[in-house]
């Protein structure tokens, strides 16, 4: 295995590189954008969420999107929310499902929902009824799941091989590699046929609900974003190397773009050579 690098500077003076990984007859592409702080990495995916949002809905009547929790996402939300972010953007056009939830109820302060409404959706002109909570709170939470993957059926077209395909899909990484609620060594994470599962994680004691890699690999944008040094081992090993365990290594869209937005911190062991 061997890699090329790319380093380029855009327009706007920010750093970003594309890596091309050389592993048998596979090659991966991925867009990389290293910020100075985190701050900057959190706008800079704003500004991605910004562009590919203006540009679906400048050629169709509506943006497919699922955002997922945690503090990194977080910061990309306040300033989605910000009004220079949010003037021009047609966020009545923009359908907005979740990518996983935990087993609480939605006004519940650990509800993935919650923190998404209260930052970014109470504060933008969405339209509520293109605005899809799971219910990852119900009695049978396998039944909730099933019923979220029927709404993405019919309210997300499908792309190649049938799947529904997400014009964007938004996501975080924990320091054990874990993306939306797909955690290493779960049964989750090789979910090949349902698109929308409920799983008990025995790391957090927590049952969740998540999309599952046959639907976030459809999608035609996936969003990376990462920050802090904590993280900055597992981006090494999930860039540079081959550690299938790292349920976030599984990311290779069949028909898209991985934009991966990280702070200095995060990147600091990928010019450790």
């Amino acid at each position: 295995m061997f890699f090329m690098v790319n380093f380029c500077v855009d327009w706007n003076g920010y750093l970003f590189f594309h890596m091309w990984r050389y592993d048998m007859a596979v090659i991966e592409a991925k867009n990389i954008i290293v910020e100075s702080t985190a701050q900057q990495a959190s706008a800079r995916a704003a500004e991605i969420f910004r562009t590919i949002v203006k540009e679906v809905t400048s050629q169709r009547d509506l943006c497919r999107v699922a955002l997922s929790g945690g503090s990194t996402p977080r910061a990309a939300y306040h300033h989605l929310a910000s009004q220079v972010m949010t003037d021009g953007l047609p966020w009545p056009m923009v359908e907005i499902f979740l990518g996983d939830e935990r087993d609480v109820p939605q006004d519940d302060t650990e509800s993935n929902f919650y923190m998404i409404q209260r930052i970014l959706l109470d504060n933008t002109p969405v339209n509520w009824e293109r605005v899809h909570p799971m219910r990852a709170d119900a009695e049978d939470i396998e039944a909730a799941a099933n019923e979220y993957e029927q709404i993405i059926r019919q309210r997300v077209p499908a792309g190649p091989g049938g799947v529904p395909q997400f014009d964007l899909i938004m996501l975080g990484l924990g320091a054990d590699g874990h993306i939306a609620s797909l955690f290493p060594d779960s049964p989750a994470i090789e979910e090949r046929r349902r698109l929308v599962v409920a799983s008990y994680v025995p790391v957090i004691r927590r049952h969740r609900m998540s999309l599952t890699f046959p639907l976030i690999n459809a999608a035609r944008n996936i969003l990376l974003l990462v920050t802090g040094s904590d993280k900055a081992e597992v981006v090494q090993q999930i860039i540079q190397g081959d550690e299938p365990h790292l349920p976030a290594s599984w990311i290779s869209p069949r028909d898209g773009t991985v934009h991966i937005v990280l702070d200095a911190d995060a990147a600091r062991l990928l010019y450790s050579n």
